[in-house]
């Protein structure tokens, strides 16, 4: 096995949607829940990745095994007013970490968390948000993610 690392382009957007819709629902059916029958998420994405990408608010790596991608991770970048924790304001929101059942310990979620960090990092951001699945949990602890006990959320 041989995993190559390559930041995602327009070529491999129909196969990162496929896999994303995947991820989100491993996530709801090991949550317990029902994935919604009423929501088809392929135009939104695709709407998502193509502008923020040309926006340049979006960065996503992708772990591939020849022709096959076997792991992804993104990156989104925002902007909010500066604060004592970060100073410049801009804040990255990690997202779309998920790695192929099959390719799982192997240390392709660290490589690629690395890639998108780095991105973070020379973007100027001074932190990162994430909403971890169970599953990540531990790998964001290892790596230095911290628990905010503050945070909340607010849903439409």
């Amino acid at each position: 096995m041989n995993i190559e690392y390559k930041r995602l382009s327009e070529n491999e957007l129909s196969r990162i949607i496929k896999m994303r819709i995947d991820q989100l629902t491993e996530e709801y059916t090991s949550a317990g829940k029902t994935v919604p029958e009423d929501v088809n998420l392929e135009t939104s994405l695709m709407d998502f990745y193509k502008r923020n990408m040309a926006a340049g608010t979006y960065v996503s790596w992708l772990a591939f095994d020849g022709d096959k991608i076997v792991g992804t991770s993104g990156m989104s970048f925002a902007e909010k007013p500066p604060y004592f924790a970060c100073p410049s304001g801009k804040v990255g929101i990690l997202s779309s970490m998920y790695t192929d059942p099959d390719y799982r310990r192997l240390g392709i979620a660290t490589s690629l968390l690395d890639k998108v960090v780095k991105e973070a990092k020379d973007y100027g951001c001074g932190t990162i948000y994430i909403t971890a699945s169970d599953m990540g949990v531990k790998l964001y602890e290892s790596y230095g993610f911290k628990h905010n006990g503050n945070f909340m959320q607010y849903s439409f």
